[in-house]
């Protein structure tokens, strides 16, 4: 069965642009993006200006600031400071991956929370660690990474319930995989991680029920080490050996075996995009 997640996302965006106009009619003036993207990464950019495209088609004003592998973080970080305390701005999108020497800059310091549409901040990340339950997790006035929260809105449009499932989430990164994990747990699942140095995958994956891969790695998930039945969320978008995008499954080998399994393209992507669009007019409804 095919986890499709193009239906959602249409759902998602459908009353967005009304909002949108509510926000700006009651600021007088358009919603205000301030994306920073490396212009050296011309996969990461070339999505970075899609994102911006569908914010302006909801009216939003967008601003890229490009970075590259010269800027400075002293640089990096000013242009941070200054959209933070910019009352006219009302949301920072941080493009990834950054440049390798930015990454340890300590840069989620420096984005005000109430902008922060993707949960890297800080106080975004800090609150939502709090959490112990689902109640506490909708109660949050701060952000949750996109694509993280994609996936648990994926699963519900399915209605997959995590609560009660072993879980297991590939991959640790600070704005997908560690915050996915703690989602789930927040639903009742019990969630391991998996990782780069995780030494046998299949054994960690044996008596898995839900696979949320993130891992980057085109094939990663075969009929050998992935559960009959199982569910795979693929967040994972690689170049396949035939140059076509994919995820980390082998969707047709993996299909055969039961499983249930979202399609990459056409899964968490276009629920990723709705969710960063849906914060973008978030961000502005809670100023006023």
């Amino acid at each position: 069965m095919i986890l499709e997640g193009k239906t959602l996302a249409a759902q998602l965006r459908e009353p967005l642009l009304q909002r949108a106009q509510r926000v700006q009619e009651r600021l007088g003036r358009a919603l205000s993006l301030f994306a920073v993207g490396s212009s050296d990464d011309y996969a990461a950019y070339v999505y970075l200006k899609k994102e911006v495209a569908a914010a302006e088609k909801l009216g939003v004003r967008c601003q890229i600031q490009p970075i590259s592998n010269h800027t400075s973080a002293e640089e990096f970080l000013t242009l941070l400071r200054k959209a933070s305390a910019d009352p006219q701005t009302d949301a920072i999108l941080i493009a990834r991956p950054l440049p390798e020497h930015l990454v340890n800059s300590g840069f989620e310091h420096f984005i005000a929370a109430e902008k922060d549409i993707d949960g890297m901040s800080d106080v975004s990340m800090g609150k939502l660690f709090l959490c112990k339950t689902w109640e506490d997790v909708e109660s949050l006035k701060t952000f949750i990474p996109c694509t993280a929260l994609a996936v648990m809105r994926l699963l519900e449009h399915h209605r997959i319930n995590p609560q009660g499932l072993e879980a297991a989430v590939i991959g640790r990164s600070p704005n997908v995989g560690r915050p996915l994990a703690h989602l789930l747990t927040c639903k009742n699942a019990t969630t391991k991680i998996c990782h780069t140095y995780t030494q046998d995958l299949a054994f960690s994956l044996q008596n898995t029920r839900l696979i949320c891969s993130a891992a980057g790695q085109a094939g990663l998930l075969t009929r050998v080490n992935v559960p009959a039945g199982a569910i795979i969320i693929d967040i994972a978008t690689n170049l396949g050996p035939d140059g076509n995008l994919c995820g980390d499954a082998q969707t047709q080998d993996l299909l055969e075996k039961g499983c249930k399994i979202s399609p990459v393209p056409g899964g968490v992507g276009p629920v990723t995009l709705a969710c960063l669009l849906e914060n973008i007019i978030l961000s502005g409804e809670r100023k006023i």
